[in-house]
């Protein structure tokens, strides 16, 4: 690393704000995935950019892919780039949109303002009915559907991945999102 160059903390690493809050494994898993890139835009000409330079946009609340990443549509010009497995297809797209002339949006900064976390286990589904009032059966929620909703008392985005949920919100939530999972994982446990 090079002087100046900041590294980033997050939340559950060493010295972060959830340092030491414990992520649960077993019947309910809960994976911290805040360290994975991600870019978002928002606000007009966000959308047209991001067509213009060959990534295709689902309808609003809806997943779409490119390259390898995950292209989340939240609204009409608020769309979120996640590349757990396409770090270089992010970045070259956030160079090119870095270097672009206006009209492009602007940076929502979500690689910095949200946890993303993930839900996952045998006895996932049961979790999932006691955190979010939404009914997430795969017959009602599909693979490619997106809620904007309250993930275990949060305000969260959350869709489906191949492991199970992955739940995206305010960082700063981040230790109390793992105690409320933590929480409703030991209940289904007791029964």
């Amino acid at each position: 690393m090079h002087a100046g160059a900041a590294t980033r903390i997050c939340p559950f690493m060493p010295g972060g704000a959830a340092d030491g809050t414990t992520l649960i494994s077993g019947a309910v898993a809960l994976s911290d995935l805040t360290d994975k890139p991600r870019f978002g835009l928002k606000g007009g000409g966000s959308a047209a950019w991001l067509g213009q330079h060959g990534i295709p946009l689902p309808p609003v609340n809806r997943i779409g892919e490119h390259r390898g990443m995950r292209v989340l549509r939240l609204g009409n010009e608020d769309i979120l780039l996640l590349a757990e497995d396409a770090a270089e297809t992010l970045a070259d797209v956030k160079a090119i949109w870095q270097a672009a002339p206006a009209p492009k949006g602007y940076s929502s900064w979500r690689e910095e303002g949200w946890a993303w976390m993930r839900l996952s286990g045998p006895r996932l589904a049961e979790a999932m009915c006691s955190l979010c009032a939404l009914d997430l059966r795969s017959q009602k929620f599909g693979a490619d559907d997106i809620a904007q909703t309250r993930v275990g008392h949060v305000e969260a985005v959350t869709f489906r991945s191949p492991a199970g949920f992955d739940i995206l919100f305010d960082i700063t939530a981040s230790a109390y999102f793992a105690r409320v999972v933590a929480a409703v994982a030991g209940h289904i446990d007791q029964h």
